[in-house]
């Protein structure tokens, strides 16, 4: 019997653009519009996705991509959006970064350029690629990673794109840059590479850059990319990227904040002003999980020289809740590295390091719900889970994805073989699940 841990959620959420009108809450969060979804907890409310599939059945289309990305796609009705590295000219003399620490570390060896793609949606016809950088990179990364690892984020007016040292960038939907901004060198802890993605509420971008030098949290406005603040960070690397959540403040007001997840400290910001609400301590370093929240809880997680996993209560909250009754639970064991976790419901699941482990438990009192489960058929994992339909999708590097049920006593549904290595997380809409391997892009959805 398969069994595994998840939670539900009400979370983010950015107001809807102007020209997208929203009949329904279902509607309004529909469009797997940025990284782990609408609800940013990788979860697609309302989706209908297929279960089963091989390299013939259910692939209503696959489309080579070009150069390399372990970014995320992202959706607006019928355009998808991806990035990428692509190597241009002859190879270079090899060098390394140079960084303290480096290991495991592809040489930098090529010009790059970074690009955005974007797809149709129904057939995978490649609409446009823009390139809005070339150069050499001041690092390559690990071998296992890319120069393209953070996903992108639309408003269906606009596509927004970090490549870290090479700068972020707004497109308009006809692939035109709109603006750009050079954020400054980025030099990542071992030079293992950058993979924050930018996320977006209303008017405002924002950006986490957290590396061996000087970290902040920058805040755009996303028509103009004028710089509305910018917050120095006391915090080392990570890959863990910012979210934003509504929360209802001393007053009783709504406000939205953004939380960011660092080796120090976890930290609540104002949107608005950038003042730090809130803060806890108790994290790992290289932190790479994204947080996720759920009806005033924040679950927050990392496995590196210590594992662990908070669950914080953020109602009334103020300074540093470190030791306080806001802090629910702590977890040290199973607990998640470099894919995010998931929260479905009740239930938070989570993958022990990047292993084929999956744990569900119940997140408000981090109980075993049923526990921890083997993921026999799938190998190492840096895709981070998702869910829809009352199924767990859970994809591996060598392109396997296991369908569990969502429940108590998971039952396992398929197990689906794509033949094509998978780090990028999926991205589902409607009756389709989008799946990115090493060289192509796949659109899941029944053909029969």
């Amino acid at each position: 019997m398969i069994r595994i841990a998840v939670l539900m959620l009400f979370c983010l959420t950015a107001p809807m653009p102007d020209d997208q009108p929203a009949d329904s809450i279902a509607e309004s969060l529909a469009p797997w519009n940025q990284w782990r979804g609408p609800l940013g907890t990788g979860v697609a409310v309302g989706a209908t996705p297929p279960v089963e599939w091989t390299t013939e059945k259910n692939v209503r289309w696959k489309t080579r991509l070009p150069g390399k990305g372990h970014s995320s796609p992202v959706l607006w009705h019928d355009r998808v959006f991806v990035t990428a590295a692509i190597p241009i000219g002859p190879k270079l003399p090899p060098r390394m970064s140079g960084r303290p620490g480096e290991h495991d570390n592809l040489p930098v060896d090529s010009r790059y350029q970074f690009a955005v793609i974007a797809l149709d949606r129904r057939d995978g016809t490649i609409l446009w690629q823009t390139v809005v950088r070339e150069e050499v990179p001041i690092e390559a990364g690990h071998y296992s990673g890319s120069l393209a690892s953070a996903s992108p984020v639309t408003d269906g007016r606009f596509v927004f794109a970090s490549f870290g040292a090479q700068g972020l960038y707004c497109l308009n939907m006809n692939g035109k840059v709109v603006w750009k901004k050079d954020t400054g060198p980025v030099h990542t802890k071992h030079g293992h590479g950058h993979g924050s993605s930018p996320a977006l509420y209303g008017e405002c971008l924002v950006l986490n850059q957290d590396h061996e030098d000087d970290s902040f949290l920058l805040v755009l406005e996303k028509t103009t990319g004028e710089e509305i603040w910018k917050k120095e960070r006391t915090e080392d690397t990570s890959w863990s990227s910012p979210i934003v959540i509504e929360r209802r403040d001393q007053e009783g007001v709504i406000q939205p904040e953004i939380v960011v997840c660092g080796t120090n400290r976890v930290r609540g910001y104002h949107l608005s002003t950038g003042k730090v609400l809130w803060e806890c301590s108790g994290m790992s370093s290289n932190v790479v999980a994204t947080p996720v929240y759920s009806n005033g809880v924040l679950y927050v997680g990392s496995s590196y020289e210590k594992k662990v996993l908070i669950a914080i209560k953020l109602e009334d909250v103020s300074g540093d809740l470190t030791g306080t009754d806001h802090v629910l639970w702590v977890r040290s064991r199973g607990t998640p590295y470099v894919p995010s976790m998931l929260l479905y419901d009740d239930a938070v699941y989570f993958l022990t390091h990047y292993q084929n482990v999956l744990t569900r438990v119940h997140g408000p009192t981090g109980e075993d719900d049923p526990g921890a489960l083997r993921l026999g058929p799938l190998g190492n994992i840096y895709s981070s889970p998702v869910g829809a339909n009352g199924h767990v999708y859970i994809t591996d590097l060598s392109g396997t994805t296991m369908v569990i049920t969502h429940a108590s006593s998971p039952k396992l549904v398929a197990v689906n073989r794509l033949d094509e290595p998978i780090a990028a997380s999926a991205a589902i809409r409607g009756d389709e699940i989008f799946l990115r391997g090493e060289q192509h892009l796949f659109c899941i959805g029944a053909t029969e």
